[in-house]
């Protein structure tokens, strides 16, 4: 009998194992045969086979009775339960200090890093030290973080720290190794494999609709296995260990029936409108449909419950716009509607999806339709669109074996051979300990760079993909160097100040002291240096600094000693004014300040006499001819070491002057001839008169202020 065009998938569940032939014609998928066997014991635990033997038998079994119909069966297509899946979150950090801002490989190396977290924390948990025992099937981003701040993206970032929350799904090998064993003891070879949450995605989920983020759940006796769909393809897997049996052993306890019975009267409430038991006791009883579902239904809300925070857990924390149930479990009693009210849906949002969901599909007439059937649909059906097969590469010349269940890249590759990708980033150099001004600073090395990658003798990333027989080979990145930093870096700013001095602008720097030594900003800092940066704060210093402290050497008083007595004048000594008041150069100078110096000034006898208000002349006012003059007679004289000064002479500060002092007398009309000159008449007589007021006196006639004189020749 030929049979090549037929296809053989087996569902390997808890409770049951269900074969299923399947044909391709015409566009349509026609289901031609299925055979359901229950495993006599407990050969299957969560996914796991515990007893390859057990369930070899079962296989043959349905093997044989298809093969009375169909002819001989070699090869047939599986499925690893998606109760066998381990679901952990993670979270990887690293430093971004100092690095360039962040991109998109960046990123990937953060995930992978996560990812690998995840496989080492679940290969604690299970107390094995292989963490390279499980295949990532799957990871999705929860939280991309910041300096501990949740953030959108990290792509062109900089802070401290980058991290990132993941949670990875992973298929434990032993469950494939231990689903091969059991198809070779049943002298079946494995056409192709896929995980049975995606079997069933593939029929009830097309691609298109792959977008919408939609979660199937596919409620068998053991577990509930849950895929979602998101952003085009599916992001997350899952499972809670609560099923079917769970509502089995309520209905058990409830109305003392055993398993079996217990069983059987369960699958009626979904048919019926009362159910007939008969207890452990012999005693037989009519329950209505609505009295036995209110028995049981603190399991059915446990379950619900289950689904409800799993689906939370995979989804980040947010509801689905859908729910697909699947599984024979999903008949179980108003659970739809109890899941729609826990993740706050409208009831319409959460269905069960039977065979009749399947589009393009065919029954032959003795096949019963049921949610039970769709993963072996699923699985047949995967079969022929999206085999899933293992393929083999070399990581670093070691030989790897890949689950080939997606589309693979250079990152799976490195999660399969155990290669831990922080471990191979270069070590950043070794830092720097300073101290600035008393406060000590780490300055750390420069970071290591990433890993470079190969594939097949070409540089590649993480996200490239991969094929059987490809070679990737991945090096160490290069270590970090010590710092070399300038003391410019240092500082977030050089100090300085601008002042005005004397109308001139001009900047005042800081110092740089490095390890008591003066020395510049491009200087470059070694380990354990002692810097120290300080810009001048008083007028003193900032003059300084700027080459005008000599100007400061003339801002003092301005004092003579005269007659043994210590005469100072604030005319003439040096003053500093700051914004207009008088200061000394102690004072503080800010950024901004004007900074006016007056020296000391030298005067001359004259001007000190008139600033020291001195008394020494004696003079009078007079008129002659009716014009006025003014009559002088030197009372003081003055002396610098025995030497007469003139008013011309300079008085320099700290000089010691002596005074000679007259008698005051009263002016005569003879002292008018000290300050003019006659004109004697060349012709004529030469007698005059001398006239006071009009009136005639002598060259003795004393002078008082204001007389009018004149002379008048005869």
């Amino acid at each position: 009998m030929n049979n090549t065009d037929l296809t053989f998938a087996l569902d390997i569940g808890t409770r049951s194992v269900v074969g299923l032939m399947l044909k391709e014609e015409d566009g349509y998928y026609y289901i031609i045969d299925t055979v359901i066997k229950e495993h006599d014991k407990r050969a299957m635990l969560d996914g796991q086979i515990h007893d390859v033997l057990a369930v070899a038998n079962v296989i043959t079994d349905i093997k044989h009775e298809l093969e009375a119909t169909h002819g001989p069966l070699k090869k047939v297509c599986v499925a690893a339960a998606g109760r066998a899946l381990k679901t952990e979150r993670a979270v990887a950090s690293f430093e971004i200090q100092g690095k360039p801002m962040i991109q998109k490989e960046d990123i990937l190396h953060l995930e992978l890093m996560g990812v690998q977290i995840a496989q080492q924390q679940l290969a604690q948990h299970d107390e094995q030290d292989f963490a390279h025992h499980y295949d990532c099937v799957g990871y999705s981003v929860l939280h991309y973080l910041l300096d501990g701040e949740e953030i959108g993206s990290l792509i062109d970032q900089q802070g401290d720290e980058a991290s990132v929350e993941i949670i990875a799904t992973f298929l434990p090998k032993i469950v494939v190794e231990s689903l091969l064993a059991a198809l070779n003891r049943a002298d079946l070879e494995m056409e192709a494999l896929t995980l049975e949450p995606i079997a069933a995605i593939n029929v009830l989920i097309p691609e298109s609709m792959r977008r919408l983020n939609v979660v199937l759940v596919d409620i068998g006796a053991g577990t509930s296995d849950i895929a979602i769909t998101d952003l085009g393809t599916i992001i997350s897997y899952g499972m809670v260990p609560i099923a079917g049996d769970e509502i089995t052993e309520a209905m058990s306890d409830e109305f003392l029936l055993d398993f079996p019975k217990a069983e059987e009267a369960k699958r009626q409430l979904s048919t019926q409108e009362s159910i007939t038991v008969t207890d452990i006791l012999g005693f037989e009883t009519e329950i209505p449909k609505e009295e036995a579902i209110s028995k049981i239904s603190h399991a059915i809300d446990k379950l619900a419950l289950a689904i409800k925070e799993e689906i939370y857990l995979l989804n980040n924390g947010i509801a689905p716009k859908a729910v697909m149930l699947v599984g024979g479990g999903s008949l179980t009693p108003s659970l739809p509607s109890r899941l729609s009210q826990l993740l706050g849906l409208p009831e319409n949002r959460v269905a069960i999806r039977g065979i009749d969901a399947i589009q393009q599909l065919k029954l032959a007439d003795h096949v019963q339709k049921g949610p039970e059937l769709v993963t072996p649909i699923g699985i047949a059906v995967s079969s022929k669109q999206n085999p899933i097969q293992y393929i083999s590469v070399k990581v670093n010349d070691r030989a790897v074996r890949l689950f080939h269940m997606k589309t693979l890249t250079v990152a799976d590759s490195l999660l399969a051979s155990g290669i831990q990708v922080n471990r191979l980033y270069g070590k950043p150099g070794m830092a720097l300990i300073v101290n600035l001004n008393g406060q000590t600073i780490t300055i750390p090395g420069e970071h290591g760079t990433p890993p470079i990658m190969k594939k097949n003798g070409i540089l590649c990333s993480l996200e490239d993909g991969i094929k059987h027989g490809d070679h990737i080979l991945i090096e160490k990145g290069c270590d970090g160097n010590t710092p070399k930093i300038p003391i410019s870096q240092l500082l977030d700013e050089v100090p300085s100040k601008a002042i005005s001095l004397n109308g001139e602008i001009y900047s005042v720097h800081a110092s740089i002291l490095v390890n008591q030594k003066t020395t510049s900003l491009d200087t470059i800092l070694t380990d354990r240096d002692q810097v120290i940066c300080t810009i001048p704060s008083s007028i003193s210093d900032a003059l300084e600094s700027i080459g005008f402290y000599d100007d400061l050497l003339n801002v003092k008083p301005f004092s003579i000693e005269l007659d043994d007595n210590v005469v100072q004048l604030e005319a003439f000594s040096g003053k500093l004014y700051k914004n207009g008041l008088l200061s000394s150069k102690e004072a503080k100078v800010e950024h901004g300040d004007v900074l006016v110096v007056k020296p000391i000034k030298t005067p001359t006898l004259q001007e000190f006499i008139l600033e020291s208000d001195l008394f020494s002349k004696q003079t009078l006012p007079i008129f002659f001819n009716d014009q006025e003059l003014v009559l002088e007679r030197e009372l003081t004289e003055f002396y610098r070491k025995e030497k007469k000064l003139s008013y011309d002479d300079l008085i320099y500060n700290g000089d010691q002057v002596k005074t000679k002092r007259k008698p005051v007398t009263s002016f005569i009309f003879q002292d008018l001839f000290t300050i003019i000159d006659i004109d004697i008449p060349s012709t004529g007589n030469t007698q005059f008169q001398l006239l006071k007021n009009k009136q005639e006196v002598s060259f003795q006639e004393p002078l008082s202020p204001g007389d009018h004189l004149t002379i008048k020749w005869l």
